[in-house]
């Protein structure tokens, strides 16, 4: 992926506007950036083709996927070779209660975000995801109580 250059304006304001609404309408953009909308529409299909626009994707709420109970999820491994985190990682991506795998620095090796019905089903994933997994040496959870700022797409 390339960057793009700081000193871009336009740029940073494409980006800006496509990150708050990625289904603007190109002419739309155009106006909010100060470009024609051939201009704009060159400019998105170049940050697309250049691997800095990665794709684009509908925010789903919680409710309508049945999620009910949020937790960020610090994992400390107790074997640290590249196998373990390895096969840790694949049992995150074949769990679907696992929205985010984060490898982290610090004490623990990862932050996993873990979205799921409510306790019962968090604590089934807490025993047969997490529990199962035989190189954990610590897990610490931090249940969310409310995100007052969520920017995540």
């Amino acid at each position: 992926m390339q960057s793009f250059s700081a000193d871009d304006v336009i740029t940073e304001k494409i980006l800006r506007e496509l990150a708050r609404d990625g289904r603007i309408a190109n002419t739309e953009l155009a106006g909010r950036v100060g470009l024609s909308p051939s201009a704009c529409l060159r400019r998105v299909q170049d940050l697309e083709r250049r691997g800095i626009i990665t794709g684009y994707r509908a925010v789903i709420s919680p409710q309508a996927r049945g999620v009910g109970f949020v937790a960020f999820v610090a994992v400390g491994l107790s074997r640290h070779s590249n196998d373990a985190q390895l096969a840790f990682e694949r049992a995150c991506q074949a769990a679907p209660a696992v929205r985010e795998c984060h490898n982290i620095t610090g004490t623990v090796e990862y932050l996993l975000r873990v979205e799921v019905a409510d306790l019962a089903a968090y604590k089934q994933f807490h025993s047969d995801v997490l529990g199962a997994f035989p190189w954990i040496a610590t897990i610490t959870t931090h249940v969310v109580m409310g995100s007052p700022k969520d920017e995540r797409a």
